[in-house]
């Protein structure tokens, strides 16, 4: 119900015209067949009667045409609606996740599977789609149908109305609670069944020369085929249950046909319908139920919806912060200065320590280097600032708060530019405004300016429109950074983290780079991920970390006359530094 709260009521209520709107199309599509099946009914046995007339069955057939055509069109409509509402959706969530992960960038590798990710970022925001189309609007304009159906026969008779109600419930509410049952129980015992399987598989690749070597090839062969026949015998049940389900509810509808025929007999042997309903009444419970019974297939997606909701909320959860309503802060400050004192974390307790006893304070506006090998503590570090993490013993504050107490907000002062920035395949101005959504046209073409792509913008037959295509491939490394700059430029974080922003870059391409960041990001803190050295000369400081230590701190000139380790880095990167 969570999930449902935070994945789906936000944007039911924020599109709930367009999603109304589909759900009353869809529900008239389905009325309108209902209504041509009763007046082709009434229209047969009429026009059996030989009439004085073609005046009496003519508005009947007017009406067969009529209704035959509205189903058609109301049917259209409806998809074109829910769909303009779904792919906003899923546009809004899609961009949702993003600003989740984008912060998180650096961490991803240690957080998840890139098979996960790629699966929620793909697979389960799809099934969002299927949450609207395949089961919210289905399930609601049934049982507008079932409403109305019930409502019209009890102007005829409430008794039978009534009756015909709770028979017609079988199909909207037992069969789907029922399905919904077997279909999780199915669900959990399948997805238990494959985990094993690809465990044993797993295994088994890994370890084929002991198998090999022991002569126990048999034994593994023998294993697999009795978990791969169980996962078998899983899906065989199920299969056999839909097979049933389907044959009962046929039986169920032709029996609930008869019974409304017999029914429509003897009304009208009775005089309380003319003779000529009596096709009508029989033939529209048909469609009625056709209407009814998806609503079962509807539901039981149900236990797939909460798999996928747990996936994404799994990946927003490593890009929200957690906090308690005593600590919130609720402003967030301009000026942020960040106070590390003593500050260590293991990630397997026991185990050696990612950062260990580190103090470091980072004035606002300061330009700092953090160098280091892999596993020096950079990442964990710099995960710590972000409060993804939380310090074993010590104490990380930025502005005098915990990382956490600013909850999202953290992400509006604290922005990443990783070594290779995601374009959206649209626009290069809705790919800016992801940092800012409601920018004026002053503030984009003010950025495009800062980070010196305003000549080449101009260039482009569309400008600011031109498309980026698919992950931004019509743009260079260098030019893809600037732009990605450029969207950080709009969101104003006071602290921007750099990871290697120039790397597989051309000298020239990255000394120009790296100057343009400076310059645009001025007055801002800038904590950048480097195993380059091309310019530290223009950091404050340069922070080289060991083993989650620091061991040497200090500005660039500084360095190099007290670090001979620093002075043998530089000369290895000597000609290409900014003539300094």
């Amino acid at each position: 119900m969570n999930d449902i709260r935070r994945f789906v009521m936000p944007y039911v209520k924020k599109y709930r015209k367009l999603m109304s709107s589909a759900v009353l199309l869809a529900f008239l599509s389905l009325l309108s067949a209902a209504l041509l099946i009763f007046v082709s009914g009434y229209l047969i046995s009429r026009a059996s009667e030989r009439p004085e007339t073609i005046l009496l069955v003519y508005v009947p057939i007017v009406l067969v045409r009529a209704f035959g055509l509205s189903r058609a069109a109301f049917s259209y409509a409806e998809r074109l609606t829910g769909h303009n509402a779904v792919l906003k959706v899923l546009s809004e969530m899609r961009v949702r996740l993003y600003r989740a992960l984008e912060p998180q960038a650096l961490f991803i590798r240690s957080r998840f599977k890139r098979g996960d990710l790629l699966g929620t970022l793909a697979d389960d925001i799809e099934q969002l789609q299927d949450v609207y189309i395949r089961t919210i609007f289905p399930t609601i304009s049934g049982l507008l149908l079932f409403l109305a159906a019930t409502i019209s026969l009890s102007v005829f008779d409430w008794k039978f109305g009534l009756f015909i109600g709770l028979c017609l419930s079988v199909f909207v509410f037992v069969y789907p609670s029922f399905s919904l049952i077997m279909k999780k129980k199915h669900h959990q015992q399948s997805k238990r069944q494959h985990t094993k399987l690809y465990h044993t598989l797993g295994d088994a690749v890994y370890g084929i020369r002991d198998w090999l070597i022991s002569s126990r090839s048999a034994d593994f062969l023998a294993k697999f085929k009795s978990e791969r026949d169980a996962g078998y015998a899983t899906d065989s049940d199920l299969a056999k249950y839909d097979r049933t389900r389907t044959l009962t509810l046929q039986l169920l509808s032709g029996a609930l046909t008869i019974t409304v025929g017999i029914w429509a007999g003897l009304q009208a042997a009775d005089g309380l319908i003319a003779p000529v309903y009596i096709a009508a009444l029989t033939l529209v419970t048909m469609p009625v139920i056709e209407a009814l019974i998806p609503i079962s297939g509807a539901v039981e997606r149900i236990p797939a919806y909460e798999e996928s909701f747990a996936r994404l909320r799994a990946a927003e959860s490593h890009g929200t912060l957690h906090h308690t309503d005593e600590e919130a802060v609720a402003d967030l400050p301009d000026s942020v200065d960040i106070r590390i004192e003593q500050a260590s974390y293991a990630y397997v307790p026991g185990a050696r320590k990612a950062l260990d006893d580190l103090s470091l304070s980072i004035g606002q506006g300061e330009r700092v280097a953090l160098l280091g090998k892999s596993g020096a503590g950079k990442s964990t570090l710099l995960n710590l600032i972000l409060g993804a993490l939380e310090p074993d013993s010590g104490t990380i504050a930025l502005a005098g708060h915990r990382p956490a107490a600013y909850g999202d907000g953290i992400h509006q002062m604290v922005s990443v530019l990783n070594q290779k920035p995601y374009l959206f395949g649209t626009s290069i101005e809705n790919n800016l405004r992801l940092g800012k959504p409601d920018a004026t046209r002053s503030e984009l073409e003010a950025v495009i300016r800062q980070v010196g792509l305003e000549e080449y913008i101009r260039s482009l037959p569309e400008g600011l429109q031109t498309q980026t295509e698919e992950a931004g491939r019509r743009f260079s490394g260098g030019e893809r950074q600037r732009i990605a700059l450029a969207r950080i430029l709009l969101d104003d974080a006071p602290v921007v983290i750099v990871d290697e922003p120039a790397v597989g870059l051309d000298p020239q391409t990255e000394r120009d780079l790296i100057r343009t960041m400076m310059d645009s990001l001025s007055g801002k803190t800038v904590i950048w991920i480097t195993h380059h050295l091309m310019g530290m000369e223009l950091m404050d400081r340069i922070i080289f970390l060991e083993e989650g230590r620091i061991v040497q701190l200090g500005a660039h000139n500084e360095l190099l006359e007290q670090s001979g380790r620093y002075r043998r880095l530089v000369d290895l990167d000597r000609g290409m530094d900014f003539g300094v």
